[in-house]
C-alpha cells in the first residue's frame, strides 16, 4: 500500500550535515530507491514497473538521456531513474477534491517538494479571472477555450510555447507543427537553459549540434576526461559505462568543483564486485578546478600537446588535421603566445598538474571529453567548449573508435525534441521540407528563446503561455521576474503529469491538462500505440507504458494537439473540425475507434475567426491521434536520417541516427572542416569579500522534481536550504558553520548599476569546495541568477557564475 501524500513541508530547521560519501551507489542507493518507490506505487506495483524500464519492450525512463546497451540487464534502471518512475507511477492522484479543498493562494504557500509529492492531475481545470480557486472543465470545453485564445491574438508572436524535454518525438513534431500554423517560431525550451552552449559551440566548429560517441566508445576509450559532470546523480547509469571502461583499461580523469562520491568509487549493486567487494574505483585523477576555469583547462592540454610536439614530434595527427581541419595555424599561435600564469591562475591548478593532465592526454590512443551543466552555464562557456573542441582534434579525436566529444543530457529526450522541430531558429532546410510536407508556409522569423520569451512577459509583449510538460517558473532564473511576467499573460496553459510551481503561478486565466506519462498506456484508434525517443548519443527507440492511465478518458500529448490542431485550422467561415473526427477521409479507420469518452461533452467547441492570418496546415489531424504511425512517417518525410522509421524502431529496434563527423568525419561547417578557433581567455574575478556561487542538484532531485529531502553523497539531511562554503572562506569572511544568513547576487547590468536579488535563510556548511567558490540547490537558488545574466552566443543562464556575498539575517 502507498503512502498519503504528506501534509506540510519541508522543515529546514531540522537540516543536519556530516560527512560526505566517497561511494556511490551500493546497497543503500537499492534501498533507497525501492522505499521511495513503495511509499509512491505499493509493492506489487513496484515491481511490475520497474521491471519495464528501459527494456525493448517497455518504457524509456523518464529521468535522464544516458543510452542503453543492445543486452539489457533485468533491472536496467539507477537509483534516480526508479524515483522518477515512482513519482509517475504513484497511486497518489491530484482531482477536483484536491483543487476545491486548496486555494491558490495555500497553494502558493508550499514548496516544490509538497507540490511535487500529491500526485498525479486527472482532470482538466481552469482558473477563471480573478477566482481563488481552480474549476474542473471538460476537455472539449478547455481545449475550446484554449484554441478561441489562439484565434483571438492580434499577433502570432504574442503566443509563447514552451517544452520539456520529456516530450515525445511524435507530440513534439505535431506541436512545432501546431506553433508555425499559428504563425510563430517561439518555441523556447528546456535546452536553451542547458546544452544550448553545446549546439553552438560544437555546430560552429564540427558541423553539428550533438555529440559524436555511442556507448561502445566509451567502452573502447583509452581516456575518458569527465568535466563539470556529477554522474553519481545526475546520470547514474553511466557509471556502469565507466566502470567497463575501467575493465577495458581506461583512464579516467574527473574535472569538478566539487569532490563528487559518483567519480570517486562505484559500487554496482548488479555485481558481486559491487557488492562484497568495494566495487571499482573510477577516477585516476581528480582536478578540483575554480568555477569557470574550463576553458584555461583545455587551453592548458592543448598548449602542453602543442609544445610536445614541437620538442618531440608525434604527438598530432599531422594527416587528420592537414585534410580534415582549418584554422589550425592560427591556434597554434595562441596557444604559444597564452601564458602559463593566468591558465594556473584561471584553473587554480599548479602548472605540475595542468602538464601532467596533457601529458595523459598525449599518451592516450583516443579520448572522450564529456560534460555538462558544469561547463555550460557560464558567460564563456560556449569558448570553452570551443577549446574542448581543439584539444580533441590535435589528435585526430573526433570520427574514430572510442573518441569524441560527449555532451550528457538531462531530460530523456530533450535531444530529440530538437532534432523533430523544437527550435526558435529553424533551418530554412527544415522549413522547406515542413512546408512541402503540409501544404502551408511556415514562419521564417526566428522566435523566442526561453530568456527572450521571458523578457517579452515582462515587458506585456505576451498574452498567451503554453507549456508542453516542465515546470517553467521553476526552471528559470530570476524568479521574481520570471513570476511577475507570468502574471502578465492574460491565458497560461500547462500539459501535465504532476502538480508544480507553475499551476499556481499563473496568468490572468489558467487551463491545467493532465496528460498521459511514459509509464500509461496510451490507447488510441482502438490499438495502444508507442512513442519514440532519442538518446543523448542519437539513438532513436520506441517506448509504451502499460498501467492503466489515472482516468479513463485522460489524453495523451498527442491527443491533445491534435484536437487543438483541429480546432485552431478550423477554416474561416467554415463550421470548426470537430474535435476527434474528421475520419471520412481514412475509411480504414473505424469511426469508433476515435469515439469521445462519456465525460468529453457531445458539442463541437465554437472557436471565433482568427484576428491574424493563419498558415493552415493541412493534415488529418483525427487520423494523426488514431494512428502515431502517421506522425513518424510524416517525421520520415521531414527530417533526414529517419528513413525507414517504423521498421527500425519496431521490436525494440534502434535508429542511429546519421551523425557527419561520427560516420564519415564530414563536417558540415562552412567550409566542410573541423574547425579550430581561437578564444580570448576568460574566467570569473571573484571581487573581495564575496564568492562565487554555482547552483546545483541534490541527489533527491531531478532537475526541479523534489524527490526527498536529502543529498546523501553531500552529507546533507532534511533539507535543502544550505550553502556550501570553504571553511577557509566562512572563517575569512567572518562567519561560522551553521549560522544562518542571506544569499545576495550582484550583478553589474549593462548600465553600470549593480543589481541585487536575494535568497533568504540558507544554512552554512563547510565543504570541500576551492577558495572563493559557494554551492546552494536549486531551485530554491534561481532567484538569485540575473535574467539578462546569459552566456554569449548562446543565451544560456549563467548559473554557475554567480557572484553572492553572505549577509546576517536581522
Amino acid at each position: 500500500m502507498a503512502k498519503r501524500a504528506p501534509t506540510a513541508d519541508i522543515d529546514e530547521s531540522k537540516v543536519r550535515h556530516s560527512k560526505t560519501k566517497k561511494v556511490a551507489v551500493g546497497v543503500p542507493a537499492v534501498l533507497h530507491a525501492l522505499q521511495i518507490s513503495y511509499d509512491q506505487m505499493g509493492a506489487k506495483r513496484s515491481i511490475e514497473t520497474l521491471l519495464r524500464v528501459n527494456q525493448k519492450d517497455g518504457f524509456d525512463c523518464p529521468g535522464c538521456a544516458w543510452p542503453e546497451e543492445d543486452k539489457r540487464h533485468i533491472a536496467e534502471f539507477c537509483e534516480n531513474g526508479a524515483k522518477a518512475v515512482a513519482e509517475e507511477a504513484t497511486l497518489r492522484r491530484v482531482g477536483p477534491d484536491f483543487f476545491a479543498r486548496h486555494s491558490l493562494a495555500e497553494l502558493e504557500g508550499h514548496d516544490d517538494w509538497w507540490l511535487g509529492q500529491q500526485g498525479r492531475l486527472t482532470d482538466p481545470m481552469i482558473l477563471d479571472e480573478g477566482a481563488t480557486h481552480y474549476r474542473p472543465i471538460s476537455w472539449d470545453d478547455a481545449l475550446g477555450e484554449i484554441a478561441a485564445a489562439l484565434r483571438k491574438l492580434d499577433d502570432p508572436d504574442e503566443a509563447v510555447f514552451y517544452t520539456s524535454g520529456r516530450t515525445s518525438n511524435e507530440a513534439a513534431f505535431l506541436y512545432q507543427l501546431l506553433v508555425r500554423g499559428v504563425g510563430t517560431n517561439n518555441l523556447p525550451d528546456c535546452s536553451n537553459m542547458c546544452h544550448e552552449s553545446s549546439g553552438s559551440a560544437l555546430t560552429e566548429t564540427i558541423g553539428i549540434g550533438k555529440g559524436t560517441v555511442l556507448i561502445e566508445d566509451v567502452h573502447e576509450a583509452d581516456l575518458l576526461i569527465v568535466a563539470g559532470q556529477n554522474p553519481g546523480t545526475n546520470h547514474p547509469r553511466m557509471l556502469s559505462a565507466l566502470e567497463k571502461a575501467k575493465r577495458n583499461g581506461a583512464t579516467i580523469i574527473a574535472v569538478n568543483p566539487l569532490p563528487e562520491a559518483g567519480l570517486m568509487r562505484f559500487e554496482n549493486p548488479q555485481t558481486v564486485r559491487g557488492v562484497a567487494f568495494g566495487g571499482t574505483k573510477l577516477a585516476d585523477a581528480f582536478l578540483q578546478i575554480r568555477l569557470g576555469g574550463d576553458q584555461a583547462l583545455f587551453q592548458a592540454i592543448g598548449k602542453h600537446l602543442l609544445e610536445m610536439e614541437e620538442r618531440d614530434g608525434g604527438v598530432l595527427d599531422h594527416a587528420f588535421i592537414a585534410e580534415h581541419t582549418s584554422g589550425f595555424d592560427a591556434y597554434r599561435q595562441a596557444m604559444a603566445d597564452a601564458s602559463w600564469r593566468e591558465l594556473v591562475a584561471a584553473t587554480g591548478l599548479p602548472e605540475k598538474t595542468l602538464r601532467r593532465v596533457g601529458e595523459m592526454v598525449r599518451e592516450s590512443k583516443s579520448t572522450i571529453v564529456c560534460w555538462a551543466m558544469g561547463l555550460t552555464q557560464h558567460k564563456h562557456s560556449v569558448p570553452t567548449l570551443r577549446e574542448v573542441v581543439n584539444a580533441l582534434l590535435l589528435q585526430g579525436n573526433i570520427g574514430r573508435a572510442g573518441a569524441g566529444v560527449c555532451p550528457v543530457r538531462g531530460h530523456s529526450n530533450v535531444q530529440g525534441d530538437r532534432t523533430v522541430g523544437i527550435y526558435e531558429k529553424p533551418s530554412e532546410n527544415f522549413l522547406d521540407a515542413l512546408d512541402s510536407e503540409f501544404s502551408f508556409q511556415a514562419p521564417r522569423e526566428h522566435g523566442y528563446d526561453t530568456v527572450q520569451a521571458i523578457r517579452a512577459m515582462r515587458d506585456g509583449s505576451v498574452r498567451f503561455f503554453m507549456g508542453m510538460g516542465g515546470n517553467f517558473i521553476s526552471a528559470t532564473p530570476d524568479t521574481a521576474v520570471v513570476e511577475a511576467g507570468m502574471r502578465n499573460v492574460d491565458l497560461t496553459v500547462q500539459v501535465s503529469t504532476k502538480l508544480n510551481r507553475s499551476h499556481v503561478v499563473t496568468g490572468k486565466r489558467a487551463i491545467i491538462l493532465p496528460t498521459l506519462g511514459r509509464t500509461d498506456r496510451d490507447k488510441r484508434g482502438g490499438v495502444e500505440q508507442r512513442v519514440s525517443v532519442e538518446d543523448s548519443m542519437g539513438a532513436v527507440h520506441s517506448s509504451r507504458g502499460r498501467l492503466a492511465p489515472p482516468a479513463d478518458d485522460m489524453l495523451s500529448e498527442v491527443a491533445i494537439v491534435t484536437r487543438l490542431c483541429a480546432l485552431v485550422f478550423a477554416s474561416d467561415g467554415a463550421e470548426p473540425v470537430a474535435v476527434g473526427t474528421g475520419i471520412d477521409r481514412h475509411p480504414e479507420i473505424d469511426r469508433n475507434q476515435v469515439e469521445r469518452s462519456p465525460r468529453e461533452e457531445a458539442e463541437t467547441p465554437q472557436v471565433p475567426a482568427p484576428r491574424h492570418p493563419l498558415n493552415v496546415p493541412r493534415a488529418d489531424w483525427a487520423a494523426l491521434e488514431a494512428d502515431y504511425a502517421l506522425i513518424r512517417a510524416h517525421i520520415e518525410n521531414v527530417v533526414p536520417g529517419f528513413d525507414d522509421y517504423e521498421k527500425r524502431i519496431d521490436k525494440g529496434g534502434t535508429l542511429y541516427l546519421p551523425n557527419g563527423p561520427r560516420d564519415a568525419r564530414k563536417f558540415a561547417t562552412e567550409d566542410g572542416k573541423a574547425r579550430f578557433t581561437v578564444n580570448p581567455l576568460e574566467y570569473p574575478r571573484i571581487p573581495r569579500g564575496r564568492l562565487l556561487l554555482q547552483t546545483v542538484r541534490s541527489h533527491d532531485q531531478y532537475n526541479t522534481t523534489i524527490y526527498g529531502k536529502d543529498d546523501r553523497y553531500r552529507g546533507i539531511k532534511g533539507g535543502r536550504r544550505v550553502v556550501l562554503v570553504n571553511a577557509k572562506d566562512i572563517q575569512a569572511l567572518g562567519f561560522a558553520e551553521d549560522e544562518i544568513v542571506d544569499l545576495v547576487s550582484e550583478w553589474v547590468g549593462s548600465d553600470g548599476v549593480v543589481q541585487e536579488r536575494r535568497a533568504e535563510e540558507f544554512r552554512i556548511v563547510a565543504y570541500r569546495t576551492p577558495r572563493g567558490n559557494a554551492a546552494a540547490y536549486y531551485p530554491e537558488t534561481n532567484v538569485l541568477v540575473p535574467l539578462d545574466s546569459v552566456a554569449d552566443v548562446s543565451g544560456t543562464p549563467t548559473s554557475k557564475s554567480v557572484v553572492v556575498r553572505l549577509e546576517r539575517r536581522g
